[in-house]
């Protein structure tokens, strides 16, 4: 189990928390799954299958029930119990991705923060001068957060598609704390 942010004293007064939201991950994918119905449903009416018949609110109740059902196994699910936080003030960024512990990086140590789209995912990627310069902030159970390695070395990466508020949110944020040639891109 991870460490929740509330239970990290924020380094400044002036910190901005995003976290991940299993509402909105719940919300997002029972949409898309009631646009696909109503997608494919006037389809179907066209190929001559009629499902329950003329009484296409029964067969719209049914595809609801279903995506709900279908939106809350996703939700919780192992992938989709995973819990991403960051948060960012003036002193430094926090990270806590995909039920790690968080880490603590002072402005001063990051080479390079990134957010950036990877097919239909927004990833984080935060990289440190030099990790030596990386500090736990609490909890030493799960270890930090995942490791890649990029084209500036090896990175933190946090997966953003269910973080609140949003990506776009946490890139002007960001820009706020870095110099103007360190802004994040994509």
């Amino acid at each position: 189990m991870s460490i929740a942010p509330e239970q990290v004293e924020a380094p400044a007064r002036d910190a901005v928390l995003f976290k991940s939201s299993p509402v909105r991950t719940f919300l997002a994918l029972f949409l898309l799954l009631m646009i696909s119905f109503a997608l494919v449903a006037p389809l179907a009416a066209l190929l001559g299958s009629t499902g329950s018949g003329s009484r296409w609110w029964v067969t719209a109740g049914q595809a609801a029930v279903i995506a709900a059902l279908a939106s809350g196994a996703y939700v919780f699910s192992t992938r989709g119990s995973l819990r991403t936080w960051v948060r960012v003030s003036s002193g430094g960024l926090e990270l806590a991705a995909q039920e790690s512990d968080p880490i603590m990086l002072a402005w001063a140590d990051i080479k390079h923060v990134t957010v950036r789209r990877d097919g239909l995912k927004n990833l984080l990627e935060v990289t440190p001068v030099d990790m030596d310069r990386v500090h736990p902030v609490q909890g030493e159970e799960a270890g930090p957060p995942p490791l890649a390695e990029t084209p500036d070395g090896q990175s933190f990466t946090a997966d953003l598609s269910e973080v609140w508020p949003s990506p776009r949110r946490l890139r002007r944020e960001l820009a706020k704390h870095l110099p103007p040639d360190e802004a994040t891109a994509a």
